[in-house]
Formats: C-alpha cells, sequence, structure tokens
C-alpha cells in the first residue's frame, strides 16, 4: 500500500531506506496511523524523516502525492471571496452528514466539483454546501477534520491541508540565507581562536549538557576559558551585471559578517566578473575607487581565509584573455584566471560560493567559466548546506 508514495520520496530526493518504509508499515498494521489520512501524514513523517531540515521537503511531495487538494485551481473567484470573511461560531445544528464522513479522498474530490455547479449563492455553517464554518468538508473554519480547506486558515485541518501550508520551509538546508543564519554558520570559525590565560570564566554548554547527564540529571555547570578572536577573513564580492539579481542575498551575507564578532580582521573588496588589477572598495565598483590587487596579496598575510561571492558567468576572454576585461577604458595586461591563480597560490584557505543553484552549473550561461573556476577554487552553492560544506573546507588543517 502507498508503493508509489514511497518511490516518489525516493525520486524527488528523500533518504527514505527499504527498513524504514518496513518500520512504517508495521507501524500501520498496529493501528498507529489511526485510521485517517492525517494520522497517516503523522506517523510517516515520524518515522520517515530523520531531520527538521527535510521536513518541508516532505510536506511538499505529500501535498503532490495527495493531490494538492488545499487549493483547487479552478475554484470561482466568488467562492474565494464567500470563504475569506469572519467565520461564524458553530451551531448546535451542524452535524456531519454520515456518508461524507467516511467518504475517500477520490469521492470528495468529485464530490467537491460537483458541489460547485450546484451552489449559487454563499452560506455559512451547515453540513452541506462550500462555506464557513459548519460540519460540511468543504470550504473553511469548521469542524470537519476530514475536510478540504478552500480558503482562508481552517480551525480543524485534514492532512494535505497541514502539508500544503509548507510550515517547515526555515528548516531547510538548501533555502537561501537570512542574516542569522549566515552568523550562525560563520561562528563555526571560532574553532580558529584561540584560548587567553586566566580564570574560566565562559560557559561550556556542550561539557556542561555532558557533565549534568552523567550527574544523573543534575545541573552541573561547566566553564572554560574565554577565547581569543584570531580569524582573519578577506571577502571578495563579485558586483554589479549578472549578480544583480543576488544583490540583497549578498547584502545579507556582508550584514552578518559585520556584525559577527568572531573576526579578527576583516577586509570586503569587490570585482566584476573576475579579478584583475584593481579590486574596487564599493560595491558600485566606479573606476579609482580601489585598491592595486598587487597591494592587497602583499600586505594581507597568508592566514587571512578568503572567501569569494560570485556567479563565476562571463564570456570566456574576460577569464582568459589579456586585455578581457569588459569595463569599457580598463585594459588588462595578465588574464583574469592567473589573478585568480596568485590568490589560489598567495592563501592556505579559500573557497567560491555560487549563489546559482548547483543543479544549473553545467546548463546556465556561463557554465564553461564556472567549470574553470571550479577547478582552481572549491565551489559550493550559496545554500545553508553549501556554505556549511564551504566552511569546513576552511577549518581542515
Amino acid at each position: 500500500m502507498f508503493l508509489d508514495f514511497f518511490y516518489l520520496l525516493r525520486a524527488r530526493g528523500l533518504a527514505v531506506s527499504l527498513n524504514e518504509w518496513m518500520s512504517l508499515i508495521e507501524a500501520m498494521d498496529l493501528g498507529l496511523a489511526d485510521s485517517s489520512l492525517l494520522g497517516f501524514y503523522h506517523l510517516c513523517r515520524s518515522v520517515l524523516i530523520k531531520s527538521e531540515a527535510d521536513y518541508d521537503k516532505f510536506d511538499a511531495i505529500f501535498a503532490e502525492y495527495f493531490k494538492g487538494i488545499e487549493s483547487p485551481e479552478d475554484l470561482p473567484e466568488e467562492f474565494w471571496k464567500w470563504l475569506n470573511q469572519d467565520i461564524k461560531e458553530r451551531d448546535i445544528n451542524d452535524k456531519p452528514i454520515p456518508e461524507e464522513a467516511i467518504m475517500e479522498l477520490e469521492d470528495l474530490l468529485k464530490r467537491f466539483y460537483q458541489r460547485i455547479e450546484e451552489q449559487k449563492e454563499q452560506h455559512n455553517g451547515g453540513n452541506y454546501w462550500i462555506g464557513t464554518g459548519g460540519t460540511s468538508r468543504m470550504g473553511h473554519g469548521g469542524y470537519n477534520n476530514q475536510g478540504i480547506r478552500t480558503g482562508g486558515i481552517g480551525r480543524h485541518k485534514s492532512a494535505v491541508q497541514i502539508a500544503g501550508e509548507r510550515n517547515f520551509r526555515d528548516f531547510r538546508q538548501d533555502s537561501i540565507l537570512d542574516i542569522r543564519q549566515f552568523q550562525m554558520a560563520f561562528r563555526k570559525l571560532r574553532q580558529f581562536s584561540a584560548r587567553v590565560e586566566g580564570a574560566k570564566t565562559e560557559l561550556d554548554v556542550d561539557g556542561t549538557i555532558d557533565e549534568t547527564c552523567s550527574n544523573a540529571g543534575n545541573l552541573k555547570l561547566v566553564f572554560n576559558k574565554p577565547r581569543k578572536n584570531t580569524i582573519k577573513l578577506l571577502l571578495l564580492f563579485d558586483s554589479d551585471g549578472s549578480m544583480m539579481p543576488y544583490s540583497s542575498l549578498c547584502s545579507r551575507l556582508f550584514q552578518a559578517v559585520s556584525k559577527s564578532s568572531h573576526f579578527k580582521d576583516l577586509k570586503v573588496y569587490y570585482f566584476h566578473n573576475c579579478i584583475y588589477e584593481h579590486l574596487y572598495t564599493t560595491p558600485y565598483c566606479k573606476k579609482g575607487q580601489w585598491v592595486n590587487t598587487d597591494w592587497v596579496l602583499s600586505n594581507l598575510d597568508s592566514e587571512y581565509k578568503v572567501i569569494f561571492i560570485g556567479d563565476g558567468t562571463m564570456a570566456p576572454s574576460e577569464l582568459l584573455r589579456i586585455g578581457g576585461n569588459s569595463v569599457i577604458g580598463l585594459y588588462n595586461e595578465e588574464p583574469g584566471v592567473e589573478w585568480l591563480k596568485k590568490f589560489k597560490r598567495r592563501y592556505k584557505k579559500q573557497i567560491w560560493l555560487n549563489p546559482i543553484p548547483k543543479d544549473d552549473w553545467d546548463f546556465v550561461y556561463g557554465s564553461y567559466t564556472i567549470a574553470m573556476i571550479k577547478d582552481v577554487f572549491p565551489m559550493f552553492e550559496l545554500t545553508l548546506d553549501g556554505l556549511e560544506e564551504g566552511i569546513k573546507r576552511l577549518l581542515v588543517r
């Protein structure tokens, strides 16, 4: 039963093992799904999903498999107007129709569309028409927990409604990052910091948890010497041109790093498409508002961790040719790729973060130059997963 659902979960990228699926079947045999789709939804998520980061993906797949009935596309506009208004309180006469209380999903959908054809006016309460309140299995705000919510926010929701709401988007590891997520990811770089001499005044959270567990649950605080920031970070942003769609994302990253207190030193420069003789001091990349790239390479020592942020898409000539600089009036004596290799030789740790989804790197305009940059620097997708992987690469000693 639901074997196609198992295959869909696997096809959409969820690592559901056969053992986990058999555990689900066993749990269903024991009646733990409570003979309802809502119970099946919660049971599936509990047994098959190992991380809250996958909850949103599971919800999307669940809604896809079970027809996504929470928002029928051809529902007349007038119905939406009726359904998205204040809901009246439950009436004592609003009793469910027995045959609808046990109706299967496919039959319910068929009845739903028939009811659309029949209904000519607004209805609230009751147990038959599409409307608000009441115990009909159609509409919203009612008291039938096996129904279809077709507008507003229902008080009693079905499994497909819950899955369709996608309440776990913020837990996804492959989602676009906000400022706090950037800050949390960069905190991992604190592993490079050193302990200062002196008293143990900083609470060791992990140590406290371990000692408390070993102490039969009785709280036992553990303190450690505070850390001294020793991390030096160089951020190099690709700006303007094809990076314009990602400007807000890069701005959030910049704000997160600027607000961070985990770095001994932080330097930020900008470039357009590729690095040449100059690095700009503002994201506007205006002539004269720059420093010499050779000066940066000479004055920022090899202990700096270097993070490039850019889509890597450009004409091959911009990367490979002398004079390939796309900025009018500027001429590069060395190909852009040679400047990138200078950073590779100068600094021990470097990564490249790309805002383009990783699955598109081989197909977008500029895929050729993206591949060449990947040969110089480890490249990661600018998502939480990608940033985590990139930080780990910077942490490798």
